[in-house]
């Protein structure tokens, strides 16, 4: 009797249905199927709408971020 056989899986659905019922397990199933149908929803809408206005890139005089490397390689040519 392996872990996948079918009679197995019969045995643990008629356990699980005498412990929580029919009524429990359709209730959560159809909680589970509109939480589903509502990420979907709301990933679609996300996908169709632009966002309202560009990103802008802002412009700096000054560097984000110090890079020595690049100081030495300077040093070095000059």
């Amino acid at each position: 009797m392996g872990f996948g056989s079918i009679w197995h899986w019969l045995i643990v659905l008629v356990i699980v249905v005498l412990i929580f019922g029919t009524k429990r397990l359709k209730s959560v199933a159809g909680d589970l199927g509109g939480a589903i149908k509502g990420f979907k929803k709301a990933m679609n809408d996300d996908e169709d709408k632009p966002s309202a206005q560009p990103q802008k890139r802002l412009e700096s005089e000054e560097p984000d971020a110090e890079f020595p490397e690049r100081k030495n390689d300077k040093s070095r040519s000059g």
